[in-house]
């Protein structure tokens, strides 16, 4: 008896050791545009296939995804835009080499609130708009108020690729307010007939709102695609060198024609044209 109840200690000892070896967390970390809405739901199917792999996902902007994973506190560091040469440098200086992926491409709607009696407005009227030149709709519209401006916070992607494509790198208004994800933005502005802000494409369809054409423009999946919407860009997965394991087969998926028809229906753009 005693040494069956040891045989049977010893069956369950080494199978509990063979599903840890088997079972694999993947951290995930970065940015709130693709990491809170897409991300989660690429995981979700991907678990369907491979339910040993579990998945932690954190999406409080691309800049924390690029730290944690130099930091080696990630697996996949989750970025809407591309890494600095500075972090290029620290990765290096940390003996991490950061490697991208680009898994979608994404535009970034400048949007108002749906009562406000305007449609369009020019590259150049949403840089004097963000910089604080124009603070006031009167002079692009007819309605009288004071703009109020809604902006991602500096540790987004968004925040600084909108700076880069839509503000020629100049500094946002010191009177604008800083949101930490795109859903507060667009809940600001849904509230607030003076406000603007940006959001990325698959937040952009909410009530309460409207988008803007940009140099008459709206932003899609054909305008993103062709590059004629003017604030278009890569989001991207960021590893620590050439990836593996469940980590290798995720982007896989990821990349795959079921891990893009996902991205088509959360709202990005996916890497093929139909």
């Amino acid at each position: 008896m005693k040494e069956s109840i040891r045989n049977c200690a010893s069956l369950l000892t080494f199978l509990c050791a063979t599903l840890m070896i088997s079972a694999e967390n993947l951290i995930l970390k970065g940015s709130d545009t693709i990491g809170a809405k897409m991300v989660p739901q690429l995981a979700e199917t991907f678990k369907a296939s491979h339910p040993n792999t579990s998945f932690e996902i954190s999406a409080e902007g691309s800049t924390t995804g690029i730290v944690a994973l130099i930091e080696d506190i990630a697996d996949i560091g989750v970025s809407s835009r591309r890494a600095k040469p500075s972090e290029f440098s620290q990765a290096r200086a940390n003996g991490v080499i950061l490697k991208p992926t680009v898994i979608c491409w994404d535009g970034i709607a400048v949007i108002v609130n749906e009562k406000l009696p305007i449609e369009k407005l020019s590259l150049r009227e949403v840089e004097q708009i963000f910089t604080g030149d124009i603070n006031d709709w009167s002079t692009l519209c007819p309605f009288n108020g004071k703009i109020s401006l809604y902006t991602r916070n500096s540790a987004s992607g968004t925040y600084l690729d909108f700076k880069n494509y839509a503000m020629n790198r100049r500094d946002y208004s010191r009177k604008s307010q800083k949101m930490a994800g795109n859903e507060q933005i667009v809940r600001e502005v849904a509230a607030n007939e003076n406000a603007i802000g940006y959001v990325g494409l698959a937040y952009s369809k909410a009530e309460g709102i409207k988008v803007l054409k940009i140099n008459d423009i709206l932003p899609s999946v054909e305008t993103v695609h062709d590059k004629t919407y003017p604030i278009s860009r890569p989001n991207f997965f960021y590893t620590n060198g050439n990836s593996y394991g469940n980590q290798r087969k995720f982007i896989d998926f990821v990349l795959s024609e079921e891990g893009q028809e996902i991205v088509r229906r959360v709202g990005f753009v996916p890497l093929i044209r139909d």
